[in-house]
């Protein structure tokens, strides 16, 4: 059964269940408190006869005659149907014997009158009986005239009363039907409307699980189900980050794959070429110095490569130590070697460092420094200088290295951090690169939580900035 159908049956249910049961109390409290009028009215009439009956006593004990007596409660009794003939009621006197005195009843009385049982003097007893098609209110009580025992019987015809209580629920059973038949067209309406958006969910998810991770709710409302749907678009947002996170993760790896497969196999098949060759040909000094030449270049190149795979494998572990330390001294530690390296190239390496201590890993930051460095040089030409700056901003503190080198093109400045990726194979392969040394420097940026950003310009020199900021949470720094 589908939800919109089970709030449409319970419903419909339960406005049938309060409905009836409220239509039926009113009915029933109504029908109750006209009988107890009846009632009361029956009891007073009663008493009325029985004052009146009270009232001639004194006359009957003067003359004490039955007959006498019998002649004046029959009077009496004529005289009170008399009067009250218009209210459909009846009296009846008995003597002791049970002989009736007087009766206007046009009905057969009943053989056995509990209402006569125990009856005291100076008590009132009342019965509801149905006799044929009517119901009638039977009132007994005793009266004593001289010595001898009178039962009075006022009777009334209260058939009218349970006649209207019919009525009453032969007219609710009509408008129950009708109020029904409109409360379950309305309901089918609001039950379908209140469902709605969620079989606009529903559609939306099996878009989703089919592949549409684009696909969202589109509801404005305001309540539980629209803050659901707000909840669903984020979760299916989140489902599509994270799947295209996959996506592109897995083309990364796969180009990761492709270019490493490459890389290996270029060297490879230089040294195993040479190396055939060389075990082919006859010996000749000249040509085996060359070719053992290309094979240690070749095998260099290879050492590099596994040394920058160990140094990407050893980043992704994260057990790493941050140390307060000194980054302008950190430089000044590593600018020999920086210098050396650089004179290999005859270019030139100018610092100029602000004081600033940073929680750092230290070897990590040596190894970026490095690399940067490193990629530096081999976009410099001879003559040209390097410049690695330190300054504060606040509460950032920026690296920079910037060289006079042949910069890095707009095409490929958002690919520059890809494992293998070379913006200049020629120049890269001719000094042992592999396209892994900013790939190395971003994932230590990330340990450090500090950003980089790249600006350059083709020919005239590309700027590296590492960024640290000593307000990030989880930015290694103290405040």
């Amino acid at each position: 059964m589908k939800f919109w159908q089970k709030i449409y049956l319970f419903s419909i249910l339960v406005f049938v269940f309060i409905f009836n049961a409220a239509s039926v109390m009113v009915i029933e409290r109504s029908h109750g408190k006209m009988l107890d009028q009846e009632i009361n009215g029956a009891l007073s009439q009663n008493m009325s006869i029985h004052s009146s009956v009270d009232a001639i006593v004194p006359i009957l004990r003067i003359y004490d005659s039955i007959d006498y007596e019998k002649t004046v409660l029959t009077n009496m009794a004529s005289e009170f149907v008399a009067k009250n003939s218009d209210q459909r009621m009846y009296l009846e006197i008995l003597d002791d014997t049970n002989r009736v005195i007087f009766s206007n009843n046009d009905f057969k009385m009943p053989e056995h009158r509990e209402e006569l049982d125990k009856l005291a003097m100076d008590e009132i007893h009342y019965i509801l009986r149905d006799i044929g098609n009517r119901t009638l209110l039977f009132t007994s009580n005793h009266t004593e005239i001289n010595h001898k025992n009178y039962v009075f019987t006022y009777t009334k015809d209260v058939t009218s009363l349970y006649q209207d209580r019919m009525d009453q629920y032969r007219f609710f059973i009509k408008v129950d039907i009708a109020a029904c038949l409109l409360y379950m067209l309305i309901m089918f309406f609001v039950s379908r409307g209140l469902t709605k958006p969620i079989d606009r969910l529903n559609r939306t998810a099996r878009v989703i699980a089919q592949g549409g991770f684009s696909e969202r709710v589109r509801l404005k409302s305001k309540d539980e189900i629209g803050v659901l749907a707000q909840n669903f678009n984020e979760m299916a947002s989140a489902v599509e980050e994270k799947i295209n996170d996959l996506k592109r993760h897995n083309e990364e790896k796969q180009r990761f794959i492709d270019n490493f497969t490459h890389e290996l196999k270029t060297p490879l098949t230089s040294i195993i070429g040479y190396a055939n060759f060389l075990r082919t040909t006859k010996y000749n000094e000249e040509l085996y110095v060359d070719g053992l030449n290309v094979i240690y270049s070749e095998g260099k190149r290879l050492e590099s490569l596994s040394m920058k795979l160990m140094d990407l494998i050893f980043l992704q572990e994260d057990h790493f130590r941050l140390e307060e330390h000194d980054l302008g001294i950190l430089i000044a530690e590593i600018k020999p070697a920086l210098a050396m390296m650089a004179k290999e190239h005859r270019v030139t390496i100018v610092t100029d460092l602000e004081e600033g201590r940073l929680r750092l890993e230290k070897d990590l930051i040596k190894m970026l420094i490095f690399n940067l460095v490193d990629n530096a040089i081999k976009a410099s030409a001879e003559q040209q200088s390097i410049t690695i700056r330190t300054y504060w901003r606040g509460s950032r503190c920026t690296l920079e290295v910037i060289d006079q080198g042949i910069g890095i093109a707009e095409e490929h400045r958002d690919k520059i951090f890809e494992p293998f990726y070379m913006a200049d194979k020629a120049r890269t392969r001719s000094s042992n690169g592999a396209g892994l040394g900013l790939s190395i420097c971003q994932s230590i940026a990330s340990i450090h939580h500090a950003v980089i950003e790249v600006s350059s310009l083709e020919n005239q020199g590309t700027t590296i900035r590492v960024i640290f900021d000593r307000t990030n949470p989880k930015g290694g720094m103290n405040p």
